[in-house]
């Protein structure tokens, strides 16, 4: 190797992980249910061991208006006082991660927790739309091994990449069955609310492969995510709330069960030096996202209720550069396209976010990250539709502007 080229590839060591600086937050808002997905990155950290934890808090702020209760039957929430024609839809949340990685020869091995998956909604129960929603809270939790093994090929190195995951999920949705308003002119106690609540776990897997030239920064990844079948989803839905009086089942816990799968998912991943301290990356990413359509539970074979969701599938691209400042500073940013999954029914329109990040190494050994993003989520409007021949969003119609998204995200990563 001449001395240009060992200069350029002791450039490259120090910037070639800028590729997830200022993306890592980015990917933290996505469409359908994600929270950041999964991550292999710390495989390819080239120490022998290495040890990451990254904490991402999202501050959406989606705010519905113009919402008009559709449904009559449920109570015409658009006549009585104190409901809402807007409100406030999203919740801020965190959306954290920990990994450690070893190396053996040619081989090397990465556990990590995670929580890929989550939502939370809460317009609260005094507006116009309470019969559609009040509060739904998505959980998940995500246990995972990937190992790859490596060779020489060409210029550089070869891996095949492989691995498992044990995947928990859990959250419930309440809603405006009766208003209450109506219970107290009759006398009836209770305040008209009903709440399904649901856990379920699975396993799944992934595969995949990468091409890496270190002296140049160069890496390219291919993965496959296999869907997650959550084959058992068990729960309860809660009508204690609602007299027996004004519905059929109310009064009682009702214990259902379904089944759903989390979506699978392709990911190409490339990054190169471009210059001197220089480095170009980006991303492709397909979600399977559109088999989550209508979700029933059952009790005794019989249709209780359903989380109605609708999705088409998801896309989201990103691209950016970082640059080298010395040995401890490197910066980077990023521009992510996300297409909304949400169609007739939802909120979940495209998303355009810009990201940015430094690294800081006080030493060979530890390595502190800071990001931040600024987003458009962008307007749109929410309308009964039809799935799988069923009616759904038929409760209650709103519209939405171009909102705002920001996120931070902290890391903190220990190689030796």
């Amino acid at each position: 190797m001449g001395e240009t080229q060992l200069a350029s590839g002791m450039f490259f060591k120090g910037v070639a992980s800028l590729a997830v600086l200022s993306s890592f937050a980015s990917s933290s808002f996505a469409g359908g249910l994600e929270r950041g997905g999964y991550n292999i990155d710390l495989l390819f950290d080239p120490s022998r061991f290495a040890v990451e934890s990254t904490a991402t808090f999202v501050m959406p702020q989606r705010k519905l208006k113009n919402v008009d209760d559709i449904n009559p039957a449920n109570g015409d929430l658009n006549t009585i006082p104190g409901y809402s024609t807007s409100a406030d839809d999203s919740e801020d949340y965190w959306s954290p991660r920990i990994g450690a990685k070893a190396a053996i020869g040619d081989a090397d091995c990465m556990f990590d927790y995670s929580q890929p998956y989550g939502a939370h909604t809460n317009p609260g129960a005094r507006w116009a739309g309470a019969s559609d929603n009040i509060e739904t809270k998505v959980n998940s939790d995500n246990y995972a091994l990937t190992c790859s093994y490596r060779f020489d090929m060409g210029p550089g190195q070869f891996r095949v990449i492989g691995g498992a995951n044990y995947l928990e999920m859990d959250g419930f949705k309440e809603r405006l069955l009766v208003p209450p308003e109506l219970l107290g002119l009759l006398g009836l106690p209770g305040s008209g609310v009903g709440r399904l609540d649901l856990e379920g776990d699975g396993w799944g897997w992934r595969a995949g492969v990468a091409y890496e030239i270190p002296e140049y920064a160069l890496r390219a990844s291919l993965m496959y995510y296999s869907e997650v079948k959550l084959n058992e989803v068990t729960g309860t839905v809660d009508l204690t709330q609602v007299p027996a009086a004004l519905h059929p089942l109310g009064g009682l816990i009702i214990p259902v069960e379904g089944s759903t799968a989390m979506p699978d998912a392709v990911e190409l991943k490339l990054q190169s030096g471009i210059a001197p301290d220089w480095l170009a990356f980006g991303s492709v990413k397909w979600t399977d996202w559109s088999q989550l359509q209508r979700i029933p539970f059952y009790n005794s074979g019989v249709e209780i209720t359903s989380l109605d969701l609708g999705y088409r599938d998801g896309w989201t691209i990103t691209g950016g550069v970082g640059h080298k400042f010395n040995d401890q500073w490197s910066g980077a940013v990023s521009v992510t396209w996300d297409r909304g999954t949400s169609q007739e029914y939802g909120s979940q329109t495209d998303s355009w976010l810009l990201g940015a990040g430094v690294s800081y190494s006080p030493n060979k050994n530890v390595e502190f990250r800071f990001g931040g993003v600024l987003g458009i989520l962008t307007s749109g409007d929410s309308s009964p539709t039809t799935i799988d021949g069923v009616g759904v969003g038929d409760e209650a119609t709103y519209e939405f502007d171009n909102d705002l998204v920001t996120a931070l995200s902290t890391s903190l990563k220990v190689k030796f």
